[in-house]
């Protein structure tokens, strides 16, 4: 799996010009699932996810977790995660995961950070979205299991 989570003031996903997901405070997350990754797994980064401290505290210090100061999950499935560009122009997304698996995965993570009670919005699996995002920092870290 591949979690591209950015630190958000405010962000927004829409599908055929309609809002499906709309946080404030919070952190973006865009999901990957590849081959032979694993349901077990998810708990694991959904733990990951809600605890780690990259939220600012007063002194302006990643030091605050996304549950400590009340933010919010705006979570996106993206199989382009696993895009490969090595070789010529076209990137080859061989590597990505089986859509159930994938939406098995996904859903999973938004179950986990769900019962730690944070708020989430999400997208919706396998449509094209298209996404309004304010990054606060701006603060990007990959995650990859």
């Amino acid at each position: 799996m591949r979690l591209a989570i950015q630190r958000v003031r405010k962000a927004e996903v829409s599908v055929d010009g309609q809002s499906v997901g709309k946080i404030g405070l919070g952190l973006f997350v865009l999901i990957g699932v590849g081959q032979g990754d694993k349901l077990e797994k998810a708990d694991e980064l959904a733990n990951k996810l809600v605890n780690m401290r990259i939220m600012a505290d007063q002194e302006d210090k990643m030091n605050l977790s996304v549950k400590d100061v009340g933010g919010e999950v705006l979570v996106v499935s993206q199989f382009t995660l696993y895009g490969d560009a090595t070789n010529g122009r076209r990137p080859s997304f061989i590597k990505a995961a089986e859509p159930n698996l994938a939406k098995e995965i996904y859903e999973r993570i938004i179950e986990k950070v769900r019962e730690n009670g944070i708020k989430v919005e999400t997208g919706n699996f396998g449509a094209y979205m298209k996404i309004n995002a304010e990054l606060d920092g701006p603060v990007t870290i990959i995650i990859e299991s």
